[in-house]
């Protein structure tokens, strides 16, 4: 799995490591608080662009273009819904590179640590119907099971874990690529690797993204309402809000089941694209298991906004945020927000996994897009061209 590159306050030897190890499947499925957070927002229009553009496909498309063209992208993706309601959808490249097939429109992907903000949606449920508080200790709800090297359950609240600030240390990097792609994993195997491990800070001390965080997430949802988190997941979320095309993948199941680009991955960096669309979820669980779409991903951003899946108390925490160190992104729980070009921000999450990356987020004002890539960005101009199609889309 891969932690924020770029973006933690913290500069230690092992955090380096994990940078070094972006591009591993176990440093994929890790992130959330993705790299274009670091980046500035891109200006709102190009003086140097020829006035040939205007004429030709939209900022968007182009965007996907240059993803493809500049980047290597084998296909990228966008779902763009205004603040009127209107939907668009973009594709660019190929959606399979051995046949050429065409990119699905609007085709299903891993959607990696975005399933940060579904996990943290039902938590914060679970707090307005009083089943769980936020400010309580992790051990109030798992006793005993969180102790380590500098670490204690004990000492660490809700809150600390779904805004990553319990100094917990995370489990992915420590998994190599094939285990990965072709192993099951328990969510207490994610957890257990974790622990082995001495903690990262003091709990509340600082900012930093841990996948491990929101493995105890989810253990606290099951043991509190006594069902499966994906159950838990279908019911308060993707059902109730009508997400048709998003699922939490059963054990054991390794392939995606509608429409849907190939995603492919480099390991080694400098390695050739090897097909990834195959592979086993589970080390992602409750921190980035989930498969959806761009619109699916705009619908679920919008309702949640909108107050249609938690209360205002709740949603009010949700989006009281931290700074992740000095790139302008911003944390709260299991929610992100970012400026925009055009003024304001727009919250989201983001996430990368083996053979994909998904960045976007929805606006107060009823804006929505989700952009999609086939291969995980692995240089700074290709994270930054993610970052400028979804400005665009937004400010567009």
């Amino acid at each position: 799995m891969r932690s924020p590159t770029q973006q933690s306050p913290r500069s230690t030897t092992r955090q380096g490591d994990r940078r070094r190890r972006a591009v591993s499947v176990a440093a994929a499925l890790a992130v959330g608080v993705m790299t274009l957070g670091v980046l500035a927002p891109p200006a709102a229009s190009d003086p140097a662009a020829p006035a040939a553009a205007a004429a030709g496909p939209d900022a968007v498309q182009r965007a996907l273009n240059t993803l493809v063209r500049d980047d290597g992208m084998p296909a990228a993706l966008a779902s763009v819904k205004d603040r009127n309601g209107r939907a668009r959808t973009y594709t660019a490249g190929v959606g399979d590179l051995t046949t050429g097939a065409k990119v699905p429109r609007d085709g299903q992907v891993r959607i990696g640590s975005n399933t940060k903000a579904f996990t943290a949606v039902v938590v914060l449920q679970l707090v307005g119907e009083g089943k769980i508080d936020l400010d309580a200790f992790v051990d109030a709800y798992l006793p005993g099971l969180v102790r380590g090297e500098g670490i204690d359950g004990s000492r660490i609240t809700v809150r600390q874990l779904l805004q990553h600030t319990s100094g917990l240390p995370e489990y992915g990097v420590h998994l190599d690529d094939d285990e990965i792609r072709n192993r099951y994993f328990e969510p207490r195997e994610l957890l257990d690797l974790a622990l082995e491990h001495p903690a990262d800070a003091e709990p509340g001390e600082t900012w930093g993204y841990s996948n491990t965080n929101y493995v105890l997430a989810g253990l606290i949802v099951q043991k509190v309402t006594g069902r499966p988190l994906a159950e838990e997941m279908d019911r308060r979320i993707i059902k109730r809000i009508g997400l048709r095309h998003t699922y939490f993948p059963a054990p054991g199941e390794m392939t995606v089941r509608e429409p849907h680009p190939r995603g492919y991955h480099r390991s080694p960096e400098d390695g050739p694209l090897r097909d990834f669309t195959e592979m086993d979820p589970s080390a992602g669980w409750a921190a980035g298991q989930l498969i959806s779409t761009n619109s699916d991903l705009n619908r679920f951003f919008t309702a949640l906004l909108a107050g249609r899946l938690l209360p205002a108390a709740q949603l009010a925490e949700m989006r009281t945020t931290v700074p992740v160190g000095t790139s302008g992104l911003r944390y709260g729980l299991g929610l992100t927000s970012r400026t925009l070009s055009c003024g304001g921000v727009y919250w989201g999450h983001g996430g990368d996994i083996a053979g994909y990356e998904t960045r976007g987020g929805a606006t107060d004002d009823g804006r929505a897009a989700n952009v999609a890539v086939t291969s995980i960005p692995t240089d700074e101009a290709a994270v930054r061209h993610v970052s400028e199609a979804v400005d665009r889309a937004l400010c567009g």
